[in-house]
């Protein structure tokens, strides 16, 4: 069968526009971000990155004016896929300005991968979520086994979770999905710019992590674990508080130092309380360089529909594309093609912030 002049034209389009169709783009406004491109790379297969990213994006863009490119881990029909070692579009790091990793044991293509290695290399700023710490999984044997996040080689030594961020995985610190978390400002550190608009106690629905601090840290925040999955929940004495947030400095391949923020929590549901978002956005601002624009009651609030599902193993929203989250207007999370039984709303009635 013969295919016309235009058939073959259309076809060769939709084949050219098919990498792009895993990422969204939220155009900045006016804001101290103008000029500024901060990618985000959102695939982890519990906390609900694909549902955290283009939330902060959002609000970076349209209050903010920075541009914002979110790059979703899909399936092979385009779908998101919590957590899938897929994610086209990585070539946006070649103009970003600052990187969000918000990832979990991930293998990417060797052709994908490179753009973040390129991107480290350079020593550019990197904002890691919960568990980007441990953001790869790679086989021994591979071209980027390094960034495993227990690599033992000490060229690279627990890979990029320790050697950019900080810490690689240490573990929990309490029960997860038993346990919220109370996030606490370290008290001489309350000045920090970061910090601005912040209020002590924020409540996150992530359980804490173990955070292990070295001379290389500027710690902001602690966790502290609570009783209860609930921000009006008793403290757990039996679990003093452990690093949360930090600042340090990673050096690229090229000797240029990276600035880093890194907070252990960032679960969809985290972003619901007030002041654990403004820690976020602020530290973008930070890891910008835009420190001296931080400005205590900047406009934090969500862009579009934002409800969040609780998030568990597998508990992401089926047949949703990246382009159902394009705007600021479209629901997060769209209702999606398919029903998954692991993905529903938390009950909230005791969340007070």
């Amino acid at each position: 069968m013969r295919l016309s002049i235009l058939s073959i034209l259309s076809l060769l389009a939709s084949v050219c526009l098919l990498p792009l169709s895993a990422q969204i783009v939220y155009e900045g406004a006016e804001g101290p971000g103008k000029g500024k491109h901060i990618v985000f790379i959102a695939s982890d297969h519990e906390y609900r990155a694909e549902q955290t990213c283009p939330a902060l994006a959002r609000i970076l863009a349209k209050h903010h004016g920075f541009r914002c490119t979110v790059l979703f881990g899909v399936d092979e029909k385009g779908f998101i896929e919590a957590g899938a070692s897929n994610i086209q579009g990585l070539e946006a790091l070649e103009t970003a300005d600052s990187m969000v990793i918000f990832t979990r044991f991930l293998d990417l293509p060797d052709e994908q991968m490179k753009y973040i290695v390129n991107y480290l290399d350079q020593g550019k700023p990197v904002l890691g979520l919960r568990t980007s710490s441990h953001a790869f999984k790679i086989p021994a044997g591979k071209t980027y086994s390094r960034f495993d996040f227990k690599y033992e080689g000490e060229d690279y030594l627990k890979g990029f979770g320790h050697q950019v961020l900080g810490n690689t995985w240490v573990g929990h610190y309490g029960k997860n999905h038993v346990q919220g978390t109370q996030i606490q400002i370290v008290a001489e550190k309350k000045d920090h710019p970061i910090l601005r608009g912040v209020e002590d106690n924020a409540f996150c629905y992530a359980g804490a992590y173990v955070g292990e601090a070295d001379e290389t840290f500027e710690v902001l925040t602690n966790s502290q674990p609570l009783m209860e999955l609930r921000a009006e929940s008793a403290r757990d004495e039996s679990k003093p508080p452990f690093p949360s947030t930090w600042t340090r400095h990673y050096t690229g391949k090229s000797g240029q130092k990276g600035r880093v923020f890194h907070s252990t929590q960032g679960a969809s549901e985290d972003i619901l309380d007030a002041s654990y978002r403004r820690l976020l956005i602020n530290g973008a601002y930070w890891v910008n360089g835009l420190e001296d624009q931080i400005v205590a009651d900047s406009n934090i609030d969500f862009v579009g529909d934002f409800t969040p599902t609780a998030f568990y193993n597998g508990g992401y929203i089926l047949g949703v594309k990246p382009e159902d989250l394009a705007g600021f207007e479209s629901p997060i999370v769209p209702k999606g093609l398919g029903v998954n039984p692991k993905a529903k709303v938390r009950k909230r009635a005791t969340f007070s912030k």
